[in-house]
């Protein structure tokens, strides 16, 4: 397929799948049940982090989430005590996200909000950098800035150990892009969709295959750049509508 007839296939399958629909199916729907711009990163961000495995599964476990904080996440993370995470019991939260990690990211998520009026400053890349490399490794650093040692880790990637970051790049989708479109939020002010990259997984590392957009068989940060390479020739200003595309075309059977 030619180029330009490869950007008008993608281009047309973005707008096709994104739309409002879109939603109800899908996790982002957890999070746009909330107006309030803290209830919105807190409900995404806990959303995203479990983020694998069937859709359903994940939105019935960060519906859990959501009802252990009273419905009402911002009030609840900066005003809960140790007494409160203690309700939370034993279980399982969503497959190896267990009660105890989920204490310890309400914990961090608390102190990050008595230091921070928004978590868009922790992901804010530095002047120069063009996607989110450094970004995402500051930001787990900073994550677990109070125990580096706690079992939480595996679930936040490093992009320094090559990992594709799939669960915080959607979460940055949700909050960064703002095409008026209803899917996204376009909360943050401070990023530039442009150095968006698309959240690699099974669905869209299989599609950009056998769309010969990436040629690498991993799903892993060096694909996310290989990948970035196509998607920002096609669109320099908001490459990441095309995960709409990709994913879209990917749980569809379409292609």
């Amino acid at each position: 397929m030619k180029f330009s007839d490869m950007k008008s296939f993608l281009d047309e399958k973005a707008e096709a799948y994104n739309r409002p629909d879109f939603i109800e199916n899908d996790p982002i729907s957890v999070p746009h049940r909330f107006q309030l711009r803290q209830d919105i990163e807190i409900a995404g961000f806990l959303t995203a982090v479990i983020s694998w495995g069937n859709r359903k599964s994940i939105i019935r476990s960060a519906e859990n989430m959501i009802g252990w904080m009273g419905n009402s996440p911002y009030d609840f993370v900066m005003n809960f005590c140790e007494s409160d995470l203690e309700k939370i019991g034993d279980k399982a939260v969503h497959r190896t996200f267990s009660a105890e990690d989920f204490r310890f990211f309400l914990k961090t998520l608390q102190r990050i909000y008595r230091e921070n009026h928004s978590m868009e400053t922790l992901f804010v890349p530095a002047s120069g950098e063009q996607n989110f490399y450094h970004a995402l490794e500051r930001f787990r650093t900073g994550f677990f800035r109070e125990n580096t040692t706690h079992r939480s880790h595996k679930h936040i990637s490093s992009t320094y150990k090559n990992s594709a970051a799939k669960r915080l790049m959607m979460y940055l989708r949700w909050m960064v892009r703002n095409d008026k479109k209803g899917v996204d939020f376009g909360l943050w002010q401070q990023i530039s969709p442009a150095l968006l990259s698309i959240p690699l997984d099974v669905h869209t590392g299989n599609i950009s295959r056998k769309l010969g957009l990436v040629k690498r068989t991993q799903n892993d940060w060096k694909t996310v750049e290989e990948l970035d390479l196509k998607l920002r020739k096609m669109d320099a200003a908001d490459p990441a509508k095309y995960d709409f595309a990709l994913f879209g075309l990917g749980v569809s059977g379409e292609f």
